[in-house]
C-alpha cells in the first residue's frame, strides 16, 4: 500500500517542445535603461552567452503540474512514520511553524538597533535559560547552527579551558566510543585533538576497564552521548565521570539523544562539563528532511568565559549584546544563531510545560519499546546486547542472520520499504552492529488542557 502518489513522470526535458513559453517577462525599454532616474547598467559582453542555454521550452502549466506530481510522489513528515534514529525530530507542531514565519519575525534585521529588537532578544535570552535548566548547565550559547557546530565549539572550548590552565601542549587526546555518532571524531580532530577510540563491553556501553587504561595525563576529555546510540543508558556514567575528570579531562555530552530523558535526569546533574543540543532532534523543527538545525551548547560555570561572544545581557530593564569577554573564542558564526529554528524551540518549551516535556520523554520511550517488542518476534531480526534491557527513545537490530539465511541485506530491507511507502529507518549505524537498522518514532502528544 502506497502512502504517496505513484506518477510514471518523465525528466522535465523530456516534456518541454521548442517554441513554448511560460511566463513572459516585460522588455527594457533602451530609454529608460539609460536615464538618470533609472540608471540599469548592462550586463559586460564578455560574461553574455552567444548560444543561448539549452533549458526546458515548457509552458506554465506543464511546469506547475510536472513539479506538483514529483512532491505528490516524495515522502514526508506528513504523510507518515518517520522511523529514523535520532536524527529528526518526530512532531512538528503547526503552530511552531506558523510563530517561526510571521513577519514580526521575518522582517526583524541583525543589523537594527538592539532598541527596536528587544522582543526577540527576551526570547533567544528567555530559552537560554529554559535549556540551561532543562540540561543542568549554567550558561547557554545559542549561536552553532547545527549539532556538529556544537561539538566543534565544544571541543575548541576545551582546547581554551587547558590553554588557560597551562597544559594545552600536555592535553592532546580526545576520547570517543566505538559508538559515536561519525561528527564526534571529526570535530575532535578539526579542534586539534587525537581521536582515542574505547570499545564498547557485552552491554553495549563503555568498557570501564577499557576506559581507565585510555585515560593519560594527555586526555583533554570524553565525547559521549547518554543514552548512547544504541539506545542503552550509560549506567555507569558516574563512574564514567570520575574517571575522565581523575586526569583533569572534561565531559562532553552529544546532545543527540536529549529526548530520551527530558525532565528525567540532566547532563549536568550526570557529570557533564559541556552540553550541546540538537533542537531539531528535541525541540520541535522538522530537521529529517534536510531542513535547518541548532545546536545549543551549555557549558559548567568555570567554563563560561569562553563561550562565543555576543553574549544577551539583561540589566533589569532591557537586553544588550555584550562583547567585552577576554576569555571568549570568539565567534562560531554569523550574527547570535538560527532565530527561527530557536523561536520554534520556545513556542514548543512554552506550549508543553515542564510536564509535557516530561511526557514527551516518557512517549519516546515507551513507542521505543513498543517497536523493539514488535520486531523483536520477527524472523531475522535480532537484538544486539543487553538483550533484557529495555532501550530509550531509539533501538538498533541487527539483519546479519536474514542476510546470512537469504542475501537480503539491510539496505535492501530499507529500499522495499521505501517502495512500499514507508520511510526507511536508519541504516548500517552504528558501525559496531553488522546490518544495522536503527529505528526510532515518537508519536505526536495527546492534546493537552
Amino acid at each position: 500500500m502506497f502512502r504517496q502518489a505513484h506518477w510514471n513522470e518523465p525528466v522535465i526535458f523530456q516534456l518541454g517542445r521548442k517554441g513554448r513559453k511560460g511566463h513572459i517577462l516585460p522588455a527594457v525599454e533602451a530609454e529608460i535603461r539609460h536615464t538618470k532616474h533609472h540608471p540599469l547598467p548592462s550586463l559586460p559582453k564578455e560574461i553574455l552567452r552567444q548560444i543561448p542555454p539549452k533549458l526546458p521550452e515548457l509552458s506554465e502549466v506543464e511546469v506547475v503540474r510536472h513539479f506538483t506530481r514529483l512532491s505528490q510522489m516524495n515522502y514526508g513528515v506528513d504523510l507518515g512514520l518517520y522511523p529514523l534514529g535520532s536524527c529528526t525530530m518526530k512532531y512538528n507542531p503547526k503552530l511552531n511553524e506558523f510563530l517561526a514565519n510571521t513577519s514580526s519575525l521575518t522582517e526583524l534585521h541583525p543589523y537594527q538597533d538592539k532598541s527596536t529588537v528587544q522582543g526577540i532578544l527576551e526570547i533567544l535570552y528567555t530559552v537560554a535559560k529554559w535549556l540551561a535548566e532543562i540540561t543542568g548547565t549554567h550558561e547557554i550559547c545559542l549561536q552553532p547552527a547545527a549539532g556538529a557546530q556544537g561539538e566543534f565549539l565544544g571541543a575548541l572550548i576545551m582546547r581554551a579551558h587547558h590553554k588557560f590552565n597551562g597544559n594545552i601542549h600536555e592535553k592532546t587526546e580526545l576520547i570517543v566510543p566505538d559508538s559515536a555518532h561519525g561528527t564526534n571524531p571529526a570535530s575532535g580532530t578539526m579542534a586539534g585533538f587525537n581521536i582515542v577510540i574505547v570499545p564498547s563491553n557485552h552491554e553495549g556501553c563503555v568498557d570501564l576497564d577499557a576506559l581507565r587504561s585510555a585515560v593519560t595525563k594527555h586526555t583533554a576529555g570524553l565525547m559521549l552521548t547518554n543514552p548512547n546510540t544504541l539506545g542503552i543508558f550509560e549506567k555507569d556514567i558516574g563512574e564514567i565521570a570520575n574517571i575522565v575528570h581523575g586526569v583533569g579531562g572534561l565531559l562532553y555530552y552529544d546532545g543527540a539523544n536529549l529526548n530520551a530523558i527530558l525532565g528525567k535526569v540532566r547532563p549536568g546533574d550526570m557529570g557533564f562539563d559541556i552540553v550541546h543540543i540538537n533542537i531539531h532532534k528535541t525541540f520541535g523543527t522538522p530537521h529529517g528532511g534536510g531542513g535547518p538545525g541548532a545546536g545549543p551548547i551549555g557549558v559548567s560555570e568555570k567554563l563560561e568565559k569562553y563561550l562565543p561572544v555576543p553574549r544577551i545581557v539583561f540589566d533589569g530593564k532591557r537586553f544588550s549584546l555584550d562583547y567585552d569577554r577576554a576569555q571568549s573564542i570568539g565567534k562560531i558564526r554569523s550574527f547570535y544563531g538560527n532565530v527561527a529554528v530557536l523561536m520554534r524551540a520556545y513556542a514548543y518549551i512554552l506550549s508543553l510545560g515542564a510536564e509535557g516535556l516530561v511526557e514527551a520523554a516518557e512517549i519516546s520511550v515507551l513507542n521505543a519499546n513498543y517497536l523493539l517488542k514488535k520486531l523483536s518476534s520477527i524472523h531475522g531480526f535480532e537484538l544486539p546486547f543487553a538483550k533484557n534491557r529495555p532501550r530509550k527513545h531509539e533501538c538498533v537490530f541487527s539483519l546479519k542472520k536474514l542476510y546470512r539465511e537469504t542475501g537480503i541485506r539491510a539496505l535492501d530491507f530499507s529500499k522495499r520499504m521505501l517502495d512500499y511507502g514507508m520511510h526507511a529507518p536508519t541504516t548500517y549505524f552504528p558501525q559496531i552492529v553488522e546490518e544495522a537498522l536503527r529505528l526510532n518514532q515518537r508519536n505526536p502528544l495527546r492534546k493537552r488542557s
